[in-house]
């Protein structure tokens, strides 16, 4: 089966989305999905694809340089409703990842592959959003390294999100347009997820054994103290709107911009302390697998992370996330954009073990039954069931590029990268880099002869994010 290029990707998304706004709620049987899947690779009514990945296990590789391999399975849905036309999402399950080495891989095997899937809510207009979508993962995978083993690529990631992020939105604010994103972004090697976001959108893990886990922070003013104590600590001013007579309304706001988060990519009209350096968190799933439930601030206004995790078991991805949007509209009605997917990563020869949802039982049943349910030690099964399902490789929160681009431990250097700059990419004379080390006072061990490197534009930008010259922007 071809894979599909980026742009007919997009526009399967946009095709998805339209059907999604304009109400098409006719449910298809799983089976059909999945006939029709395998006549043509383009989008579903029900959002629904199905994806086999392959995933090398370095640590136990052979003296012979045999490979093992480990299959892991994804079956993912995506529902949306519209309020404000500010939402879009990015499902990718093609791209591909370079090969170890040339011993390594054989013409027969197909190259290794990842997926991708992000959410992003735009606010002040879509522009934002729809750049992101559009620009951020070829960001990332130009701020990696070429010629990488599976393991260090896993490793090189989280920098390289940083630095994609950072990229992405210096060059929207380029453009002079005011809109901001919220990002969520999803990125699947086999059993490895890695996840980085700016905003308010959230992924939360389901894994097996009905252990629910952030995989994001929340960037809002209003509960992230840390958050507001480094935009003042920058220059900003936190505070609530102002109404005749000296009331103040509302959630906590930055100002200039009045914007209630303190971590997006675009928002020109506000200050440089409202940044886009994402918090990434990186984590490998045993092969009991888990689900994913990706969704804008439309689902977790409505629905806490255990809500939204519990109404949707024993449903399959493309229902699941159906029913989430279903039950955030039923809780709180359609005030915002309302975005959510789901993705189950199960082995080919599983099917997903989500305890099902559960039954409606009359009230003398529920006295017949509630001493047996309230005496059995089912607590103690969930915390031991949980055991081992989920390995935390990397997490990392930091707004401070100095910190984020110099934590590279791998020990790879190679020529070119030493004048590229490490978020444009721009090639860079020996004597144009500047260190991102350099007069840093936010760094533990200043090292400004070592990169990575910056171009000055960047360095500017870095400058201006953590606080060390005024922003300069102008307010629109």
């Amino acid at each position: 089966m071809s894979s599909p290029s980026p742009s007919s990707e997009a526009a399967a998304a946009h095709h998805h989305h339209r059907r999604q706004q304009a109400g098409g709620s006719g449910l298809v049987p799983l089976a059909a999905l999945i006939k029709e899947e395998a006549r043509a690779e383009r989008p579903l009514g029900s959002g629904s694809r199905i994806c086999a990945r392959e995933e090398e296990d370095g640590a136990g590789a052979s003296a012979e340089g045999r490979r093992r391999w480990r299959r892991a399975l994804l079956r993912y849905g995506c529902a949306a409703q519209s309020k404000k036309g500010e939402d879009f999402f990015l499902l990718r399950t093609d791209c591909t990842r370079p090969s170890t080495s040339s011993s390594s891989s054989s013409a027969s095997s197909p190259p290794p592959t990842f997926a991708v899937f992000a959410v992003l809510d735009g606010h002040n207009g879509n522009a934002a959003a729809i750049y992101t979508r559009d620009n951020l993962l070829n960001h990332v995978l130009s701020a990696m390294p070429r010629g990488l083993s599976r393991e260090e690529w896993l490793h090189a990631l989280p920098r390289a999100l940083v630095a994609g992020f950072v990229k992405t939105d210096k060059e929207f604010q380029s453009k002079g347009q005011t809109s901001g994103t919220t990002a969520t972004f999803v990125i699947i090697d086999g059993w490895t997820i890695t996840v980085a976001s700016v905003g308010d959108s959230r992924c939360i893990l389901d894994a097996q054994g009905g252990t629910v886990s952030l995989l994001t922070v929340d960037h809002r003013l209003e509960e992230n103290v840390e958050e507001r104590e480094r935009v003042t600590a920058s220059g900003g001013e936190v505070g609530r709107l102002s109404v005749v007579g000296g009331a103040e309304i509302g959630p906590l706001r930055c100002w200039p911009g009045g914007l209630c988060l303190s971590r997006s990519i675009g928002d020109i009209d506000v200050g440089e302390f409202i940044v886009p350096v994402p918090y990434v968190k990186q984590v490998k799933l045993s092969n009991a697998g888990g689900r994913l439930i990706i969704a804008s601030d439309g689902i977790w206004d409505a629905l806490s992370s255990e809500a939204a995790a519990k109404c949707c078991r024993g449903l399959p991805a493309e229902l699941a996330a159906k029913q989430v949007v279903k039950e955030a509209l039923r809780t709180r009605g359609l005030k915002d954009d309302t975005t959510c997917i789901v993705v189950d990563i199960i082995r080919p020869d599983q099917t997903i073990r989500h305890p099902s949802p559960p039954k409606k039982i009359n009230k003398l049943k529920s006295l017949i039954f509630r001493k047996k349910a309230k005496d059995h030690p089912n607590k103690l099964t969930k915390q031991l069931s949980a055991v081992g399902m989920v390995e935390e490789l990397f997490e990392e929160g930091s707004a401070m590029l100095s910190e984020r681009l110099g934590n590279d431990s791998s020990g790879r250097r190679t020529s070119s990268s030493l004048f590229t700059c490490a978020i444009c990419q721009v090639d860079l004379e020996p004597s144009e880099g500047i260190s991102v080390h350099a007069g840093s006072i936010f760094s533990s061990s200043s090292k400004p002869w070592e990169g990575p490197f910056l171009c000055s534009d960047c360095r500017d930008k870095k400058d201006a994010m953590e606080g060390k010259r005024p922003s300069g922007v102008k307010v629109l």
